[in-house]
């Protein structure tokens, strides 16, 4: 077996950051020693006052390598949590200033481990000037590629204002990981961390929905991973070709949903190797890789126990564990890894 483990979905919130966001009047900071930190909703997208759960590993890099040598993996693309995007927020001046803080700060972060870690950088959603920001986070910070969420500043992902960042990204076949900063249902969530549990999911099948159904990803064909094995978008392939098969407001495309969300990638966050064989049957294990949601409580902490577990075959599994990231990362593959 390859002993080279790359995690597309590890996550760290540096000091810098977060004093930003303490400066700016945005963050409660006080409990950051007992690994708590507070973040207001418009940037957070959770309820005021809720416990956002910062272990040391978000900022300390060698608790992060020690973490990473005991889970099996080598290295890992990190992205900026979801909790800083904005998706409820109205201030794009602020959702920028927030990414570009947060972009430096994580730049400067990975720079301490550089033969291990690379960047994903933010770029918020709901705003032209993501452009800009993308530009900045390949251009001058040497993002392996960049992280989205699936909405901003209360814009869709389908919006007119995000073309001309499609079509950069698309031309230039950046790697995008997608994932979820929002969550359909409103209160019927905010009991037992179910935004989370079940609103992530959900929040990322309307996104990748609307991508598909909205035009995006036939006008502009991306290399977009998604997390948590895609949350529930496995499971609407078949529904999505029925729509778009009877409903003439949901034939959009040249093609039915399911031809676009095979060209996806996948990260293998399922916590099931039911779920996790099932996903590689539908969509190839050559577009399923490892991802684990790292540092956060609800991480996979032994990713390649939970992919051996599939029982994939030994090709399948190669190809997930180490294959796969090699072909979405493209040209973007850190030259040091």
């Amino acid at each position: 077996m390859n002993h080279r483990v790359i995690d597309i979905h590890a996550h760290a919130m540096p000091l810098g950051l977060l004093d930003f966001l303490g400066t700016e009047g945005v963050a409660d900071l006080s409990a950051l020693d007992d690994g708590i930190v507070r973040i207001t909703p418009p940037v957070s997208g959770v309820a005021e006052g809720a416990p956002i759960p910062l272990p040391r590993a978000q900022f300390d890099i060698g608790r992060r390598l020690a973490d990473m040598d005991a889970m099996r993996v080598s290295h890992q693309l990190v992205s900026l949590p979801p909790f800083v995007t904005c998706a409820d927020g109205d201030d794009a001046d602020l959702a920028v200033r927030i990414a570009d803080h947060g972009n430096h700060a994580l730049a400067e972060l990975i720079a301490q481990a550089p033969d291990r870690l690379a960047a994903l950088g933010l770029v918020p959603l709901g705003t032209a000037r993501s452009v800009e920001v993308a530009r900045r986070c390949l251009d001058e910070l040497g993002c392996a590629g960049i992280a989205i969420g699936s909405r901003g500043l209360r814009r869709e992902a389908d919006a007119d204002v995000h073309e001309d960042l499609w079509a950069l990204l698309s031309e230039r076949q950046v790697p995008v990981f997608l994932h979820p900063n929002s969550v359909p249902g409103g209160a019927r969530l905010h009991d037992f961390w179910l935004a989370q549990l079940a609103g992530f999911p959900m929040d990322t099948a309307v996104a990748v929905s609307r991508l598909v159904l909205g035009g995006v990803l036939e006008r502009h064909p991306m290399r977009i991973a998604l997390a948590h094995g895609g949350g529930c978008v496995p499971s609407l392939t078949g529904r999505l070709d029925l729509g778009w098969t009877r409903k003439a407001v949901a034939r959009t495309t040249p093609h039915p949903p399911s031809t676009y969300l095979k060209r996806l990638y996948y990260d293998s966050a399922t916590f099931s190797p039911a779920l996790l064989r099932a996903l590689v049957a539908e969509m190839g294990a050559d577009h399923v890789l490892v991802g684990t949601d790292y540092p956060f409580d609800l991480a996979d902490l032994d990713p390649v126990a939970g992919v051996l577990a599939a029982d994939l075959g030994p090709d399948a599994t190669e190809t997930v564990l180490a294959g796969t990231v090699t072909a979405w990362l493209g040209s973007a593959f850190p030259g040091q890894w």
